[in-house]
Protein backbone atom coordinates (compact mmCIF):
# COMPACT_ATOMS: atom_id res chain seq x y z
CA UNK A 1 0.00 0.00 0.00
CA UNK A 2 2.97 2.14 0.51
CA UNK A 3 3.95 2.45 -3.13
CA UNK A 4 0.38 2.89 -4.00
CA UNK A 5 -0.03 5.98 -1.82
CA UNK A 6 3.27 7.33 -2.82
CA UNK A 7 2.90 7.43 -6.17
CA UNK A 8 -0.96 9.30 -5.45
CA UNK A 9 1.03 11.59 -3.65
CA UNK A 10 3.73 12.46 -5.92
CA UNK A 11 0.81 13.07 -8.56
CA UNK A 12 1.93 10.23 -10.70
CA UNK A 13 -1.39 8.58 -11.42
CA UNK A 14 -0.69 6.80 -14.82
CA UNK A 15 1.68 4.80 -12.54
CA UNK A 16 -0.54 3.29 -10.52
CA UNK A 17 -1.80 0.59 -12.57
CA UNK A 18 1.89 -1.01 -12.60
CA UNK A 19 2.31 -1.24 -8.88
CA UNK A 20 1.54 -4.52 -7.40
CA UNK A 21 -1.43 -4.72 -5.27
CA UNK A 22 -0.85 -5.99 -2.14
CA UNK A 23 -2.72 -9.34 -0.39
CA UNK A 24 -4.33 -7.39 2.64
CA UNK A 25 -5.00 -3.93 3.41
CA UNK A 26 -6.39 -2.20 6.43
CA UNK A 27 -10.04 -2.13 6.93
CA UNK A 28 -12.73 -0.67 9.48
CA UNK A 29 -15.19 -3.88 10.38
CA UNK A 30 -17.55 -5.25 12.37
CA UNK A 31 -17.45 -8.60 13.35
CA UNK A 32 -20.49 -11.24 13.02
CA UNK A 33 -18.69 -12.62 16.57
CA UNK A 34 -19.85 -9.34 18.18
CA UNK A 35 -23.56 -8.89 16.80
CA UNK A 36 -24.70 -9.66 20.45
CA UNK A 37 -22.53 -7.37 22.78
CA UNK A 38 -25.01 -4.58 23.04
CA UNK A 39 -28.07 -6.74 24.26
CA UNK A 40 -30.36 -4.95 26.59
CA UNK A 41 -29.04 -1.70 26.40
CA UNK A 42 -30.99 1.21 25.06
CA UNK A 43 -29.70 2.34 21.19
CA UNK A 44 -28.33 5.48 22.79
CA UNK A 45 -25.94 3.75 25.36
CA UNK A 46 -24.89 1.12 22.58
CA UNK A 47 -20.94 2.93 21.63
CA UNK A 48 -19.57 2.07 18.33
CA UNK A 49 -16.41 2.60 19.75
CA UNK A 50 -16.62 -0.66 21.29
CA UNK A 51 -17.91 -2.81 17.95
CA UNK A 52 -15.75 -1.16 15.22
CA UNK A 53 -11.81 -2.02 14.88
CA UNK A 54 -9.08 -1.63 12.04
CA UNK A 55 -7.82 -4.71 11.35
CA UNK A 56 -5.82 -6.28 8.47
CA UNK A 57 -8.17 -7.99 5.93
CA UNK A 58 -7.72 -10.18 2.60
CA UNK A 59 -8.00 -8.21 -0.37
CA UNK A 60 -11.11 -9.38 -2.80
CA UNK A 61 -11.10 -10.88 -6.07
CA UNK A 62 -11.77 -8.49 -8.97
CA UNK A 63 -14.65 -9.74 -10.58
CA UNK A 64 -16.35 -8.38 -13.82
CA UNK A 65 -17.33 -5.05 -13.79
CA UNK A 66 -15.64 -4.15 -11.19
CA UNK A 67 -12.75 -1.76 -9.87
CA UNK A 68 -10.32 -1.69 -6.99
CA UNK A 69 -10.40 1.59 -5.54
CA UNK A 70 -7.37 3.49 -3.02
CA UNK A 71 -9.03 5.31 -0.80
CA UNK A 72 -7.37 8.28 0.04
CA UNK A 73 -10.56 9.40 2.59
CA UNK A 74 -13.98 8.27 2.94
CA UNK A 75 -16.67 9.56 5.69
CA UNK A 76 -19.24 8.63 7.95
CA UNK A 77 -22.88 7.86 7.27
CA UNK A 78 -25.84 7.43 9.85
CA UNK A 79 -25.73 3.53 8.20
CA UNK A 80 -22.02 2.93 9.77
CA UNK A 81 -23.74 3.47 13.16
CA UNK A 82 -26.49 1.09 12.27
CA UNK A 83 -24.00 -1.15 11.15
CA UNK A 84 -22.06 -0.72 14.07
CA UNK A 85 -24.69 -0.89 16.99
CA UNK A 86 -26.31 -3.95 15.09
CA UNK A 87 -29.75 -1.73 14.27
CA UNK A 88 -32.43 -2.39 13.02
CA UNK A 89 -30.92 -5.97 12.49
CA UNK A 90 -26.83 -7.45 12.21
CA UNK A 91 -25.64 -6.11 8.76
CA UNK A 92 -24.66 -9.64 8.34
CA UNK A 93 -28.14 -11.02 7.77
CA UNK A 94 -27.58 -8.48 4.38
CA UNK A 95 -24.50 -10.02 3.56
CA UNK A 96 -25.01 -13.74 3.95
CA UNK A 97 -28.30 -13.08 1.43
CA UNK A 98 -26.34 -11.57 -0.72
CA UNK A 99 -23.82 -14.38 -0.19
CA UNK A 100 -26.33 -16.92 -1.98
CA UNK A 101 -27.01 -14.84 -5.16
CA UNK A 102 -24.33 -16.33 -7.04
CA UNK A 103 -20.68 -17.59 -6.64
CA UNK A 104 -19.13 -13.85 -7.29
CA UNK A 105 -21.41 -12.60 -4.48
CA UNK A 106 -20.46 -15.23 -1.93
CA UNK A 107 -16.97 -13.09 -1.28
CA UNK A 108 -19.30 -10.69 0.46
CA UNK A 109 -20.15 -13.51 3.19
CA UNK A 110 -17.45 -13.24 5.55
CA UNK A 111 -17.27 -13.02 9.47
CA UNK A 112 -16.17 -9.48 9.27
CA UNK A 113 -18.17 -6.70 7.40
CA UNK A 114 -15.80 -4.02 5.82
CA UNK A 115 -17.95 -1.11 6.30
CA UNK A 116 -18.39 2.36 5.02
CA UNK A 117 -20.45 4.21 2.02
CA UNK A 118 -18.46 7.33 0.75
CA UNK A 119 -14.65 7.28 -0.52
CA UNK A 120 -12.79 9.39 -2.75
CA UNK A 121 -9.38 7.75 -4.12
CA UNK A 122 -7.63 6.38 -7.03
CA UNK A 123 -8.55 3.27 -9.61
CA UNK A 124 -6.05 0.42 -8.63
CA UNK A 125 -7.28 -2.12 -10.85
CA UNK A 126 -10.82 -3.00 -12.93
CA UNK A 127 -12.08 -6.01 -13.98
CA UNK A 128 -12.82 -7.64 -17.33
CA UNK A 129 -16.03 -5.94 -19.12
CA UNK A 130 -14.72 -1.71 -17.40
CA UNK A 131 -13.98 0.39 -20.38
CA UNK A 132 -15.05 4.02 -18.82
CA UNK A 133 -12.28 4.10 -16.13
CA UNK A 134 -9.00 3.15 -15.94
CA UNK A 135 -6.22 2.24 -13.11
CA UNK A 136 -4.78 5.98 -12.43
CA UNK A 137 -8.62 8.03 -12.50
CA UNK A 138 -9.21 10.25 -9.01
CA UNK A 139 -12.55 9.70 -8.45
CA UNK A 140 -15.45 9.17 -6.01
CA UNK A 141 -18.09 6.84 -5.53
CA UNK A 142 -22.09 6.68 -5.05
CA UNK A 143 -23.19 3.61 -2.97
CA UNK A 144 -25.75 2.23 -5.34
CA UNK A 145 -24.23 -1.50 -5.95
CA UNK A 146 -27.12 -2.60 -8.07
CA UNK A 147 -26.98 -6.08 -10.38
CA UNK A 148 -29.41 -4.74 -13.07
CA UNK A 149 -30.56 -8.39 -14.21
CA UNK A 150 -34.28 -8.00 -13.95
CA UNK A 151 -36.31 -5.31 -15.77
CA UNK A 152 -37.32 -3.61 -12.88
CA UNK A 153 -34.42 -1.72 -12.90
CA UNK A 154 -33.95 -0.58 -16.04
CA UNK A 155 -36.50 2.55 -15.56
CA UNK A 156 -34.87 3.49 -12.38
CA UNK A 157 -31.93 1.27 -10.78
CA UNK A 158 -33.24 2.04 -7.33
CA UNK A 159 -36.45 -0.07 -8.12
CA UNK A 160 -34.33 -2.96 -9.08
CA UNK A 161 -34.88 -6.06 -6.69
CA UNK A 162 -31.18 -6.72 -6.16
CA UNK A 163 -30.44 -3.19 -5.49
CA UNK A 164 -28.41 -2.69 -2.56
CA UNK A 165 -25.71 -0.11 -0.45
CA UNK A 166 -23.13 -0.74 -0.99
CA UNK A 167 -20.74 -0.63 2.62
CA UNK A 168 -23.96 -1.05 4.42
CA UNK A 169 -25.62 -4.45 2.52
CA UNK A 170 -22.24 -5.65 0.74
CA UNK A 171 -18.84 -5.79 1.99
CA UNK A 172 -15.61 -4.10 1.85
CA UNK A 173 -16.84 -0.77 1.84
CA UNK A 174 -14.89 2.25 1.93
CA UNK A 175 -13.52 2.92 5.15
CA UNK A 176 -10.46 1.23 4.37
CA UNK A 177 -7.22 1.76 2.38
CA UNK A 178 -8.86 -0.47 -0.47
CA UNK A 179 -12.44 -0.66 -1.84
CA UNK A 180 -14.46 -3.02 -3.94
CA UNK A 181 -16.96 -1.01 -6.21
CA UNK A 182 -18.97 -2.22 -9.19
CA UNK A 183 -17.39 0.16 -11.81
CA UNK A 184 -20.85 1.99 -12.41
CA UNK A 185 -20.62 3.51 -9.43
CA UNK A 186 -17.45 5.88 -10.16
CA UNK A 187 -17.93 9.33 -10.54
CA UNK A 188 -15.12 11.85 -11.55
CA UNK A 189 -13.62 13.42 -8.57
CA UNK A 190 -14.12 17.09 -8.24
CA UNK A 191 -11.04 18.73 -9.37
CA UNK A 192 -11.00 21.58 -6.52
CA UNK A 193 -11.84 19.64 -3.38
CA UNK A 194 -9.47 17.88 -1.46
CA UNK A 195 -9.11 14.15 -0.62
CA UNK A 196 -11.37 14.49 2.51
CA UNK A 197 -13.98 17.44 1.25
CA UNK A 198 -14.46 15.01 -2.10
CA UNK A 199 -15.34 12.48 -0.14
CA UNK A 200 -17.93 13.53 2.18
CA UNK A 201 -21.02 14.70 -0.06
CA UNK A 202 -21.45 10.99 -1.33
CA UNK A 203 -24.39 9.34 0.00
CA UNK A 204 -25.94 12.71 1.79
CA UNK A 205 -25.63 14.50 -1.34
CA UNK A 206 -26.92 12.04 -3.42
CA UNK A 207 -29.56 11.27 -1.48
CA UNK A 208 -30.71 14.70 -0.69
CA UNK A 209 -30.38 15.21 -4.09
CA UNK A 210 -33.19 12.30 -5.30
CA UNK A 211 -35.59 13.41 -2.28
CA UNK A 212 -35.54 16.71 -3.07
CA UNK A 213 -34.63 17.58 -6.87
CA UNK A 214 -35.47 15.05 -8.55
CA UNK A 215 -38.39 13.68 -10.20
CA UNK A 216 -38.42 10.52 -8.08
CA UNK A 217 -38.92 12.62 -4.98
CA UNK A 218 -40.28 15.65 -3.89
CA UNK A 219 -39.44 17.39 -7.73
CA UNK A 220 -39.36 20.43 -6.40
CA UNK A 221 -39.69 23.77 -8.10
CA UNK A 222 -39.30 27.16 -7.89
CA UNK A 223 -41.09 29.33 -4.92
CA UNK A 224 -42.02 26.25 -3.40
CA UNK A 225 -41.65 26.42 0.42
CA UNK A 226 -39.75 23.25 1.64
CA UNK A 227 -39.74 22.31 5.30
CA UNK A 228 -35.93 21.00 6.52
CA UNK A 229 -35.69 19.24 9.47
CA UNK A 230 -32.01 18.93 10.97
CA UNK A 231 -31.04 21.56 8.27
CA UNK A 232 -27.55 22.22 9.10
CA UNK A 233 -26.94 18.12 9.41
CA UNK A 234 -25.30 15.80 7.08
CA UNK A 235 -28.65 15.62 4.65
CA UNK A 236 -30.45 18.95 5.79
CA UNK A 237 -27.32 20.53 5.18
CA UNK A 238 -27.58 19.32 0.94
CA UNK A 239 -31.56 20.09 1.04
CA UNK A 240 -31.16 23.56 2.09
CA UNK A 241 -28.56 23.99 -0.41
CA UNK A 242 -30.20 22.67 -2.99
CA UNK A 243 -33.84 24.55 -2.17
CA UNK A 244 -31.53 27.61 -2.35
CA UNK A 245 -29.94 26.97 -5.35
CA UNK A 246 -33.03 26.14 -7.02
CA UNK A 247 -35.28 29.09 -6.24
CA UNK A 248 -37.15 27.37 -3.34
CA UNK A 249 -37.78 28.82 0.04
CA UNK A 250 -35.96 26.52 2.49
CA UNK A 251 -37.69 27.07 6.31
CA UNK A 252 -34.24 25.41 8.07
CA UNK A 253 -35.52 23.44 11.50
CA UNK A 254 -32.59 23.19 13.71
CA UNK A 255 -31.73 22.41 17.69
CA UNK A 256 -29.04 25.51 18.91
CA UNK A 257 -28.34 29.16 17.36
CA UNK A 258 -25.05 27.88 16.42
CA UNK A 259 -26.78 25.42 13.97
CA UNK A 260 -29.12 28.46 13.46
CA UNK A 261 -26.31 30.79 12.22
CA UNK A 262 -24.61 27.66 9.69
CA UNK A 263 -28.01 28.09 7.89
CA UNK A 264 -27.87 31.59 7.75
CA UNK A 265 -24.35 31.54 6.74
CA UNK A 266 -25.68 29.33 3.83
CA UNK A 267 -28.01 31.69 3.15
CA UNK A 268 -31.06 30.52 4.39
CA UNK A 269 -33.14 33.64 6.27
CA UNK A 270 -36.11 31.33 7.81
CA UNK A 271 -34.87 29.58 10.18
CA UNK A 272 -36.44 27.65 13.51
CA UNK A 273 -34.64 26.99 16.59
CA UNK A 274 -36.79 23.92 18.20
CA UNK A 275 -34.68 23.95 21.30
CA UNK A 276 -35.41 27.73 22.23
CA UNK A 277 -39.26 27.60 20.96
CA UNK A 278 -39.88 24.65 23.62
CA UNK A 279 -41.12 21.91 20.67
CA UNK A 280 -42.26 19.43 22.41
CA UNK A 281 -44.18 16.83 20.17
CA UNK A 282 -44.55 13.77 22.82
CA UNK A 283 -46.43 14.75 25.53
CA UNK A 284 -44.99 10.92 26.87
CA UNK A 285 -43.25 7.95 24.65
CA UNK A 286 -46.49 7.04 23.36
CA UNK A 287 -48.76 10.01 23.14
CA UNK A 288 -48.22 13.16 20.71
CA UNK A 289 -49.51 16.46 21.04
CA UNK A 290 -51.59 17.80 18.40
CA UNK A 291 -51.26 21.28 20.07
CA UNK A 292 -47.76 21.63 19.13
CA UNK A 293 -47.89 20.37 15.81
CA UNK A 294 -50.31 23.51 15.52
CA UNK A 295 -47.91 25.83 17.09
CA UNK A 296 -45.19 24.65 15.49
CA UNK A 297 -47.38 25.19 12.32
CA UNK A 298 -48.29 28.74 12.95
CA UNK A 299 -44.49 29.48 13.50
CA UNK A 300 -44.07 28.17 9.68
CA UNK A 301 -46.43 30.66 8.98
CA UNK A 302 -44.98 33.85 10.74
CA UNK A 303 -42.21 33.57 9.16
CA UNK A 304 -43.25 32.59 5.52
CA UNK A 305 -45.89 35.46 5.39
CA UNK A 306 -48.91 33.02 5.23
CA UNK A 307 -47.79 29.66 3.52
CA UNK A 308 -47.42 26.00 4.78
CA UNK A 309 -44.80 23.94 3.30
CA UNK A 310 -45.26 22.40 -0.03
CA UNK A 311 -42.54 20.02 0.51
CA UNK A 312 -41.51 18.67 4.09
CA UNK A 313 -38.12 17.21 3.67
CA UNK A 314 -38.59 13.91 6.32
CA UNK A 315 -35.65 11.99 8.23
CA UNK A 316 -35.88 12.28 11.71
CA UNK A 317 -39.04 9.97 11.26
CA UNK A 318 -40.92 8.95 14.90
CA UNK A 319 -39.96 12.27 16.82
CA UNK A 320 -40.79 14.79 13.80
CA UNK A 321 -43.39 12.57 11.51
CA UNK A 322 -46.56 13.54 13.14
CA UNK A 323 -46.10 17.26 13.12
CA UNK A 324 -44.37 16.89 9.77
CA UNK A 325 -47.82 15.65 7.82
CA UNK A 326 -49.93 18.13 10.00
CA UNK A 327 -47.95 21.21 9.05
CA UNK A 328 -47.66 20.40 4.84
CA UNK A 329 -49.98 22.83 2.72
CA UNK A 330 -52.77 21.01 1.07
CA UNK A 331 -52.24 18.65 -2.06
CA UNK A 332 -48.80 19.18 -0.42
CA UNK A 333 -45.90 16.10 0.10
CA UNK A 334 -43.82 15.17 3.02
CA UNK A 335 -40.42 13.25 1.44
CA UNK A 336 -39.51 10.69 3.72
CA UNK A 337 -36.17 8.77 4.73
CA UNK A 338 -33.58 7.57 7.06
CA UNK A 339 -36.32 7.77 10.45
CA UNK A 340 -33.13 8.40 12.57
CA UNK A 341 -35.41 8.83 15.55
CA UNK A 342 -37.12 5.69 15.17
CA UNK A 343 -38.76 3.51 11.72
CA UNK A 344 -42.75 3.53 13.68
CA UNK A 345 -44.21 6.70 12.17
CA UNK A 346 -47.39 7.83 13.58
CA UNK A 347 -49.67 10.87 12.35
CA UNK A 348 -53.10 11.50 11.99
CA UNK A 349 -54.44 10.42 9.00
CA UNK A 350 -57.37 13.35 8.91
CA UNK A 351 -54.79 15.65 7.87
CA UNK A 352 -53.12 13.42 5.22
CA UNK A 353 -56.40 11.55 3.52
CA UNK A 354 -58.92 15.07 3.68
CA UNK A 355 -56.26 17.33 2.42
CA UNK A 356 -55.11 15.21 -0.34
CA UNK A 357 -51.16 14.96 0.91
CA UNK A 358 -48.73 12.45 0.12
CA UNK A 359 -45.86 10.71 1.34
CA UNK A 360 -43.27 9.67 -0.76
CA UNK A 361 -40.67 7.54 0.11
CA UNK A 362 -37.24 7.91 -1.02
CA UNK A 363 -34.20 5.98 -1.09
CA UNK A 364 -30.36 6.88 -1.56
CA UNK A 365 -30.01 7.98 -5.80
CA UNK A 366 -29.85 5.94 -9.34
CA UNK A 367 -26.64 6.39 -10.86
CA UNK A 368 -27.95 9.57 -12.92
CA UNK A 369 -29.34 11.30 -9.97
CA UNK A 370 -25.41 10.79 -7.84
CA UNK A 371 -23.77 11.99 -10.86
CA UNK A 372 -26.14 15.22 -11.32
CA UNK A 373 -25.78 15.96 -7.44
CA UNK A 374 -21.78 15.48 -7.78
CA UNK A 375 -22.18 17.25 -11.02
CA UNK A 376 -23.28 20.56 -9.11
CA UNK A 377 -20.50 19.60 -6.41
CA UNK A 378 -17.65 19.90 -9.21
CA UNK A 379 -19.57 23.30 -10.31
CA UNK A 380 -18.72 24.95 -7.52
CA UNK A 381 -23.01 25.06 -6.99
CA UNK A 382 -23.33 22.96 -3.67
CA UNK A 383 -20.75 22.72 -1.52
CA UNK A 384 -19.05 19.50 1.22
CA UNK A 385 -20.30 20.48 4.28
CA UNK A 386 -16.97 18.76 6.26
CA UNK A 387 -16.94 19.91 10.09
CA UNK A 388 -14.09 17.51 11.18
CA UNK A 389 -11.81 14.63 10.03
CA UNK A 390 -10.77 11.63 11.64
CA UNK A 391 -7.83 8.92 10.91
CA UNK A 392 -8.57 5.74 10.33
CA UNK A 393 -8.02 4.65 13.52
CA UNK A 394 -10.41 6.94 15.39
CA UNK A 395 -13.23 5.65 13.05
CA UNK A 396 -14.72 4.53 15.75
CA UNK A 397 -14.91 8.08 17.83
CA UNK A 398 -16.15 9.78 14.37
CA UNK A 399 -18.91 7.14 14.15
CA UNK A 400 -19.96 8.22 17.70
CA UNK A 401 -20.09 11.44 17.21
CA UNK A 402 -22.46 10.82 14.75
CA UNK A 403 -24.59 8.54 17.01
CA UNK A 404 -24.88 11.14 19.56
CA UNK A 405 -25.16 14.01 17.43
CA UNK A 406 -22.81 16.20 18.90
CA UNK A 407 -21.26 16.63 14.84
CA UNK A 408 -22.60 19.48 12.20
CA UNK A 409 -22.31 18.35 8.64
CA UNK A 410 -20.23 15.45 7.74
CA UNK A 411 -17.64 14.26 9.47
CA UNK A 412 -14.50 12.76 7.25
CA UNK A 413 -12.00 9.75 7.55
CA UNK A 414 -8.48 9.87 6.46
CA UNK A 415 -7.60 6.18 4.67
CA UNK A 416 -4.50 6.44 3.02
CA UNK A 417 -4.35 10.35 2.64
CA UNK A 418 -1.58 10.57 5.67
CA UNK A 419 -2.93 14.28 6.48
CA UNK A 420 -5.82 17.06 5.55
CA UNK A 421 -5.61 19.31 2.55
CA UNK A 422 -4.18 17.15 -0.24
CA UNK A 423 -5.58 16.04 -3.48
CA UNK A 424 -6.40 19.54 -5.29
CA UNK A 425 -5.85 19.99 -8.64
CA UNK A 426 -7.81 22.80 -9.65
CA UNK A 427 -7.05 25.66 -7.30
CA UNK A 428 -8.19 28.27 -9.52
CA UNK A 429 -11.61 27.18 -8.76
CA UNK A 430 -11.29 26.50 -5.46
CA UNK A 431 -10.09 29.83 -4.45
CA UNK A 432 -13.14 31.34 -6.02
CA UNK A 433 -15.40 29.05 -3.65
CA UNK A 434 -12.91 29.05 -0.24
CA UNK A 435 -15.65 30.27 1.94
CA UNK A 436 -18.55 27.73 0.67
CA UNK A 437 -15.94 24.93 0.97
CA UNK A 438 -14.67 25.94 4.55
CA UNK A 439 -18.15 26.89 5.83
CA UNK A 440 -18.81 23.76 8.11
CA UNK A 441 -15.35 23.54 9.01
CA UNK A 442 -14.24 23.52 12.74
CA UNK A 443 -17.84 23.93 13.82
Amino acid sequence: MKDIRDAILAGQFADVGGLEVPESYQGVTVRAEDADMFEGLTTKDKDPRKSLRVEEVPVPELGPGEALVAVMASAINYNTVWTSIFEPVSTFSFLKRYGKLSPLTKRHDLPYHVVGSDLAGVVVQTGPGVNAWKAGDQVVAHCLSVELESPDGHSDTMMDPEQRIWGFETNFGGLAELALVKSNQLMPKPAHLTWEEAASPGLVNSTAYRQLVSRNGADMKQGDVVLIWGASGGLGSYATQFALNGGATPVCVVSSEEKAQICRDMGAELVIDRNAEGYKFWKDPQTQDPREWKRFGAKIRELTGGEDPDIVFEHPGRETFGASVYVTRKGGQIVTCASTSGYMHEFDNRYLWMNLKRIVGSHFANYREAYEANRLVAKGMIHPTLSRVYPLAETGQAAYDVHRNTHQGKVGVLALAPEEGLGVTDPETREKHIEGINRFRGV
